[in-house]
């Protein structure tokens, strides 16, 4: 991709690993969270980013509000295409068409009320150029919120 549409590129797949690495649902305990994602983006790895988060009470409690991408972006249109939830897991898919072409699927499992990882994958195109990328996120919950 060149220019503006890499630009875009990359800022869509940078929103979507921010939704995942903000991730939580039911069953996960409120309080701050270490947040680690290790992306990928055709087939080369990227920097690991860690991040702390503090998750309310109502953080974690819509896990579909909190773990779906938004699907309301400018000159793009989304359809979630598969979801299935459970208190120990979420796996979700969208196929988002306009400027930019994207597949993008979630699966997250929550092993404890205190730990959680998850997948992220998207596939994404404008015109003839294509980006894929993967995001494993592990996070742990490190205490109460400062």
């Amino acid at each position: 991709m060149t220019g503006t549409r890499r630009g875009v590129g990359f800022a869509m797949v940078a929103t979507l690993v921010a939704l995942a690495g903000a991730a939580h649902g039911e069953g996960l305990q409120a309080g701050f969270w270490k947040v680690t994602s290790t992306p990928e983006v055709n087939g080369n790895p990227a920097p690991v980013q860690t991040n702390m988060r503090c998750m309310t009470p109502a953080d974690v409690a819509d896990l579909d509000k909190t773990f779906s991408p938004q699907t309301r972006m400018q000159n793009i249109s989304c359809d979630r295409v598969e979801h299935e939830a459970s208190a120990t897991s979420l796996k979700w898919r969208f196929q988002c068409t306009g400027q930019l072409t994207m597949d993008v699927s979630g699966a997250f499992q929550f092993e404890t009320p205190q730990r959680y990882t998850a997948e992220v994958n998207t596939k994404a195109s404008i015109g003839d150029q294509q980006m894929n990328s993967r995001v494993k996120i592990e996070a742990e919950r490190v205490g109460e919120c400062p």
